[in-house]
């Protein structure tokens, strides 16, 4: 009976186990992949039990002996956002799927350098760092970087003049010379060349956009006062064979950009890439008989070059050509009237020519040198003034990467050479020409401290050594904790410093009829900061992927230098602030990605910018009180077709009015540039857009009477002047002004659609 009912039971294990065994031969296989493009080496996981793999070089997958049951599956890698799918699993099925992922422009994960001069996954950097990528610089298709800068929050596009629109970047309400632009971490664009940096190089070239913001001059010396701005460009394995991009407006204006992968053999390669820009469409639309918007033809050539060599030891060097003709003025100037009196022009022709490069030493040591060095040449007319400028600056710098057990050391020196010439008083010394020229070395030090796995500290400082202004020392720390997986709260704070060339950066000072007044010698400006940041990325098992990052932001600026456009209405005077500036506020992102293919990213800043002298405190001119960016994108699969609604808001700001009598609103109003694009995917291997820019047809011209000052008599002629030189009221000019385009904080082009096709050839 036992020798009976063992047998039976031995059975009915070994039935049971068979259906086990059947049930499990059940398996899923597929292909990721962005935009038709395999993804290698994603991890793909059945969530909550030991199930998956990683996709292979073409993206393929399988995973088999799957119990039967519900399950999600999981997928991960490193620069997408991650994706998630609830399946359900029969006996004996073999299930097919096509994952598509989408590229983060945001995501957490992503290796950034500037905040160190080391390159750390995002998460584990002490130093908060907020990256762009191509798919974001996408959703509002611009011919220029400083134009698509609109849509991030906390950074605003200025243009500081309605006739050449000259312009430059203010973050968290600083002005543009408070910000160093750099390329692939080399500071060749600054002074007379800054915007010209946010210029003429393609997006399809761009690897990511990475921004701090806050003092950063114990890394990167003078400029890096309010903070800075990282285009790295990418490297030629991870670039497409070849690409094109092209664009026009209902403006009239064109925009090409295009390149290509280059193989030299097995151990050099190099990419090359073309911008042509070009809006050549007079269009005065506010009837002041001034172009609204500069007529230009610009091309910009950039090649980098990247060597293999053993032990994977860096060697690239990269350059660029840029040629840029534009001008603005009344309707009926030409280029014969080009520095006279008649008709009034401001015609500015740029020459520039950037190289740089860095070489890893062939020696143990993880030491690297970088070098840059650019030639800026601009010839200019602003209506009957010429303004002639060469600026040339070099830069080399060798750094030394010594992990030591718990410390993460960085040492560096740097040499700088500066060297300004133009035809004003700035670079004349008892009436012969003095050249500005100096070079400035420097040496650095950083430290990060990892105490575990929750907590380090940064610890830095920088000596550098002006000749006209002595010793210059910059300290900095920063603290991070790591309160969970995926959340982080970091406390940076540090000191910065500006070194001023005046007319470099305020050369649009010459336009119009105020005087340029510098009151005494100009001393270097300092500033103390502090920043408190916290990031945070949640994830459900729904599939929605969110990330909150915050921060609190304090600047107190000693020896500020500022523009007084208020004491004498026909005069800017420089001078340093006999008292003190301070910049604070708190600033958000949110970024949520939901499993219904819709994606939001909103962002707000609240900030008060305000100059103290003589006790009295007020709010600093061209400042907003507050701005708000978002970006709505929605992806509707069965037809391939993306949706991005795109868009900023400004606050009020103080605006450079001439006296009194000016009937020109004193603070601009309350104002919003939306944009909304159309992408069709469906075609192999090209993408088609089209959309609409400034969709609520908003310029600066609302609610004023007029927004360049005198624009009927451009060269004052028919201006009468007190014994002072001050602009007296008469019968043709009731308010008592002159001829001034400086009113402007916003851009004076309308509503206007666009259409563009993309091709890209991996």
């Amino acid at each position: 009976m036992n020798h009976i009912l063992k047998s039976f039971l031995i059975s009915i294990v070994f039935l049971y186990s068979c259906q086990i065994l059947n049930a499990q031969e059940s398996q899923i296989k597929g292909i990721v992949s962005e935009n038709n493009t395999p993804v290698a080496f994603a991890n793909i996981l059945l969530k909550g039990t030991l199930k998956g793999t990683a996709s292979d070089e073409n993206g393929n997958f399988t995973i088999k002996n799957i119990t039967p049951g519900s399950y999600t599956l999981y997928v991960s890698v490193l620069g997408y956002l991650p994706y998630f799918q609830k399946i359900a699993i029969k006996e004996n099925e073999n299930k097919t799927f096509s994952i598509e992922l989408k590229a983060s422009s945001e995501q957490l994960e992503e290796t950034v350098v500037t905040g160190t001069l080391k390159p750390v996954k995002r998460l584990e950097s002490p130093v908060p760092v907020e990256v762009y990528s191509p798919t974001f610089l996408k959703k509002n298709p611009t011919a220029s970087i400083f134009e698509a800068l609109q849509n991030v929050n906390g950074v605003r596009p200025q243009i500081n003049c309605n006739v050449c629109n000259t312009g430059d970047i203010h973050i968290n309400g600083l002005e543009g010379p408070y910000t160093l632009v750099l390329i692939d971490g080399m500071p060749i664009v600054s002074g007379l060349g800054t915007v010209y940096g946010l210029s003429g190089i393609p997006n399809s070239l761009i690897e990511q956009i990475e921004i701090v913001k806050g003092p950063a001059s114990s890394l990167y010396g003078s400029e890096a006062v309010g903070g800075l701005i990282n285009i790295i460009t990418k490297r030629t394995e991870d670039a497409p064979i070849f690409f094109a991009d092209a664009f026009a407006t209902g403006w009239g204006e064109y925009n090409l950009d295009i390149g290509t992968k280059i193989k030299a053999g097995k151990k050099a390669d190099a990419l090359l890439g073309v911008n042509y820009f070009n809006y050549d469409n007079p269009i005065d639309n506010n009837n002041d008989n001034f172009t609204d918007l500069t007529l230009q033809e610009r091309i910009s050539v950039f090649q980098k070059w990247n060597f293999k060599r053993k032990e994977n030891k860096i060697l690239s060097l990269a350059g660029r050509f840029f040629l840029e003709n534009r001008w603005g003025g009344e309707m009926q100037w030409t280029p014969e009237f080009r520095g006279g009196t008649d008709i009034y022009g401001e015609s500015i022709e740029t020459t520039r020519w950037e190289i740089l490069g860095k070489y890893q030493l062939p020696i143990e040591e993880k030491v690297l040198f970088s070098f840059s060095y650019n030639d800026h040449h601009q010839d200019s007319f602003y209506g009957d003034i010429p303004y002639l400028a060469d600026q040339r600056i070099g830069f080399a710098q060798l750094t030394w990467d010594k992990p030591i057990g718990k410390h993460d050391l960085l040492f560096g020196t740097s040499l700088r050479y500066n060297y300004y010439d133009d035809n004003t008083s700035a670079t004349a010394n008892n009436a012969e020409n003095n050249p500005d020229e100096i070079i400035i070395p420097s040496l650095f030090v950083q430290d990060e401290i990892k105490f575990n796995k929750k907590h380090s500290l940064l610890l830095g400082a920088r000596y550098d050594y002006d000749e006209r202004h002595g010793s210059i020392f910059t300290p900095r720390t920063a603290y991070k904790w790591k309160v969970s997986n995926n959340g982080i709260l970091r406390l940076n704070a540090g000191t910065g410093f500006r070194v001023v060339n005046l007319f470099t950066e305020e050369h649009a000072s010459l336009t119009g009829s105020r005087e340029v007044i510098v009151a005494n010698e100009l001393k270097p400006e300092k500033s103390v900061n502090a920043n408190l940041n916290y990031l945070q990325k949640f994830y459900s098992d729904n599939g929605t992927f969110a990330s909150l990052d915050a921060s609190l932001f304090y600047t107190h600026f000693n020896n500020i230098i500022l523009p007084d456009y208020d004491t004498n209405p026909n005069q800017i005077i420089y001078d340093n602030l006999d008292g003190k500036s301070v910049s604070k506020g708190i600033s958000a992102n949110v970024d949520i990605v939901f499993p219904n293919h819709l994606k939001l990213l909103l962002g707000a800043t609240f900030m008060n910018v305000s100059n103290t002298r003589n006790g009295v405190t007020e709010r600093q001119i061209l400042t907003e009180s507050y701005s708000g960016t978002w970006g709505i994108s929605y992806e509707i699969k069965p037809i391939k077709l993306n949706i991005d609604y795109t868009g900023n808001i400004y606050g009020p700001m103080r605006l450079p009015i001439l006296g009194e009598l000016d009937p020109r609103s004193e603070y601009s109003p309350v104002w919003s540039i939306q944009n909304i694009q159309f992408t069709f995917k469906g075609l192999p291997k090209m993408e088609i857009y089209s959309g609409i820019k400034n969709l609520l047809n908003w310029t600066p011209n609302r609610g004023n009477p007029f927004i360049i000052a005198r624009s009927n008599d451009p060269f004052d002629k028919d201006v009468t002047f007190n014994t002072n030189g001050d602009a007296i009221p008469t019968a043709n000019n009731p308010y008592g002004l002159t001829f001034d385009p400086a009113y402007v904080y916003g851009p004076n082009q309308g509503i206007r659609g666009f259409l563009g096709v993309r091709y890209i050839l991996n």
